[in-house]
């Protein structure tokens, strides 16, 4: 049974691979105790803010065996999408490097079907499901607990060759695997994410008050950003990547090789101005595939609104 768990194990690495994701780690399927207190504490505290998602299906998202019964195996995947800065016009509002490309969801969960597929072809029936940031599954948590990395100071998931710029998936299957285990924490004495976070949304080391974040202001809240936020948010106008452009650990990132991340023409050559005077038919021809396409035009346009009146 040893045997063909290790041969099993080996295979999903080798298959993951192939499908183009940069690390894959193994965990055992089983409840998490104490990031289901540690969860509980921060939805307790609000720091979710008007993300009321986050409250539903606790007991699935702190058990995937309720996720995905019959579950054995959770197998983590962390997939680039690091681009260098200068790809997009330095002028315009600035957006987060993974919505530069076609929607992470659909270019991720694609892979994922196909790795699926080829796993059950190469081993036989297996049930399971795959995810990305779709389900109520805690990733960094798997992530951390197969051995990618450790989760820093910015809550972000680090990985000690590669820093942080990954989408993370996982697939939940019934098929016994042998586990990797976790790596130690890297973070040291720094607190460059701390101290340059624009809004102070990590209020302590390893603890982010989501209500506070630029990502959350300009991507979740539907509702007016409040005024008291006037003129901290640096012209992020969709997500925000400070955290992670002053970790240390990025110094390791590499461009990614995947073509559906790379900015679309449209979007390379849009002016600060033409943003600020878009359409909501020029909207739709430029982030009809984009991840920015869930805040809206109309969210778009407050965000503007917001970074520039």
């Amino acid at each position: 049974m040893i045997h063909f768990a290790q041969k099993n194990t080996a295979l999903v690495k080798s298959i993951a691979n192939e499908h183009g994701f940069s690390f894959c780690g193994i965990s055992k399927a089983e409840q998490l105790q104490e990031d289901a207190r540690n969860l509980e504490k921060w939805l307790n505290k609000g720091m979710h803010g008007k993300m009321t998602y986050m409250e539903n299906h606790f007991d699935m998202r702190v058990d995937p065996r309720k996720l995905v019964p019959g579950a054995k195996s959770v197998v983590s995947l962390l997939f680039n999408y690091y681009a260098e800065d200068n790809i997009l016009n330095t002028v315009a509002p600035k957006i987060s490097k993974y919505a530069w490309g076609e929607d992470y969801h659909f270019v991720i969960k694609e892979k994922l079907f196909a790795f699926f597929a080829e796993l059950k072809n190469s081993i036989g029936e297996i049930e399971g499901r795959v995810f990305v940031d779709s389900a109520p599954v805690m990733d960094k948590v798997w992530a951390k607990k197969g051995g990618l990395g450790w989760v820093g100071k910015n809550t972000n998931l680090i990985n000690k060759s590669q820093g942080s710029f990954f989408f993370i998936a996982e697939l939940i299957i019934d098929l016994e695997l042998v586990p990797d285990g976790p790596i130690k924490d890297y973070c040291g004495t720094c607190t460059k994410c701390i101290d340059s976070c624009p809004t102070e949304a990590i209020i302590a080391p390893y603890v982010v008050d989501g209500s506070k974040c630029i990502s959350y202001f300009t991507i979740e809240l539907k509702e007016e950003i409040p005024v008291s936020w006037k003129g901290k948010f640096d012209d992020w106008t969709f997500g925000c990547d400070v955290c992670q452009q002053v970790c240390p650990w990025n110094r390791f990132s590499k461009p990614h090789s995947e073509y559906r991340f790379n900015p679309s023409v449209d979007l390379e050559g849009l002016e600060k101005a033409e943003w600020i005077e878009m359409t909501e038919d020029t909207f739709k021809k430029v982030f009809g595939k984009s991840a920015i396409k869930r805040t809206g035009f109309k969210g778009l346009k407050r965000n503007l609104s917001f970074n520039n009146d």
